[in-house]
């Protein structure tokens, strides 16, 4: 009986960890929510079984890493429980790891989803020339359109600087023009949905580093979604 108690000790250890983990971690508590939709939506839109495991891969990668994060911040906190700048930095690298594996398992869905039947047409699509205007001078020009509009806002708002802070994101007004480029490029809803939920956790590093507030932020998307809605919805194809 006790050596049974010993074998199920490290497995009950692990699972408390677990539990405690999703309890008191708000993002990986979104984490588990994104990952029931994607497992979700990969039976829904019939994917194989290769590509089901390669998706589940990604997934706990994203997970581990995040539990790992939430380890360093913990032990950080015990360790120095005053502000220290090596403290400080020991949690962004440990938050950068996890930004790292988050984006690249939304890039390996993406992929996915796309498949290998999308990418010639894709090819074509950026290369076809409409009323004169190819679609990657449509990009080009919407990134210099989106850049104009976001200086015009930190200009209008008195405060910050190109590439940090102000009235409005850069950063978000680009993911979000991105996002809307690879949903009318793709012309996939799951590849768009991937694509904007790139977008938001580019904005919300911005909002968790504490360079911009959520009214800035929106502003941002807004600014990169109507861009993109312009330039790849209204204008002619």
């Amino acid at each position: 009986m006790a050596q049974r108690r010993q074998i199920a000790q490290p497995f009950r250890v692990a699972f408390n960890g677990i539990v405690h983990t999703f309890r008191t971690q708000r993002h990986m508590r979104i984490h588990l929510y994104v990952t029931i939709v994607v497992i979700l939506a990969a039976f829904f839109f019939g994917l194989n079984i290769r590509e089901i495991l390669v998706l589940l891969f990604m997934i706990t990668f994203v997970l581990v890493a995040e539990m790992f994060n939430s380890a360093i911040e913990a032990t950080v906190d015990l360790v120095s429980p005053n502000y220290h700048p090596l403290a400080k930095f020991a949690k962004d690298i440990a938050a950068g790891a996890v930004l790292i594996a988050t984006i690249m398992a939304i890039i390996v869905g993406s992929l996915i989803a796309v498949g290998d039947d999308q990418w010639e047409r894709i090819r074509i699509s950026l290369t076809t020339e409409t009323i004169g205007l190819p679609v990657i001078t449509k990009i080009v020009a919407g990134t210099v359109v989106t850049l104009f509009a976001v200086i015009i806002g930190k200009g209008l708002g008195g405060h910050g600087q190109l590439l940090q802070g102000g009235k409005v994101s850069g950063h978000a007004a680009l993911g979000f023009f991105y996002a809307i480029t690879a949903l009318f490029i793709s012309g996939n809803v799951l590849v768009g949905g991937i694509a904007l939920l790139l977008a938001a956790i580019i904005a919300q590093s911005r909002y968790e580093a504490k360079f911009h507030s959520i009214f800035e932020l929106t502003l941002g998307a807004a600014v990169g979604v109507i861009v993109g809605v312009i330039f790849f919805g209204v204008l002619p194809k």
